[in-house]
């Protein structure tokens, strides 16, 4: 009986975490059309905030991050460069490397989305505080480095 309840809490958990990734794929869309933009720049654009620490962000950590094709982002930022919310520049140390960092246009654009955005945080973390949030981020960190595992022994298994 406890590996039925088991299983069912599995099931139910794989659930909502495809419910949670296409309400967050919607809002994604939404700030994204907010800037005219596409939702996977919307997501370029967020990594970089992420990552970035002042010298640039090389494409190959973006890709890393969204777990994307290297190839996509160049591409996609290219787009970006062009509306005038990216720049791009050699790396210092090699030039191979494509630094990308946000421009003051679009640290402004997001910015001016700050207060909603912390609007509607609050309202999709309501009953929860910090210390579960903390707890939760490291319950899912962990599942996913399971199911990184997880995927390259099915990878395995089907070759």
């Amino acid at each position: 009986m406890i590996e039925k309840k088991l299983d069912r809490a599995i099931r139910d958990f794989i659930w909502n975490v495809v419910e949670i990734h296409s309400q967050l794929e919607d809002i994604h869309t939404s700030w994204a059309g907010l800037l005219g933009i596409t939702e996977p720049q919307w997501l370029i654009l967020m990594a970089i905030t992420e990552l970035d620490e002042g010298r640039g962000v090389a494409g190959i950590d973006i890709a890393t991050k969204l777990r994307v094709h290297p190839a996509f982002v160049t591409n996609q930022t290219k787009s970006l460069e062009k509306a005038g919310l990216l720049s791009r520049q050699p790396g210092a140390d090699d030039a191979r490397f494509v630094l990308m960092s946000l421009t003051a246009k679009a640290n402004a654009d997001i910015e001016k989305l700050s207060k909603r955005k912390l609007a509607l945080n609050s309202t999709m973390f309501n009953e929860l505080d910090e210390k579960t949030l903390a707890e939760l981020n490291a319950t899912l960190a962990t599942i996913a480095k399971n199911a990184r595992l997880a995927a390259r022994l099915l990878a395995i298994d089907a070759s």
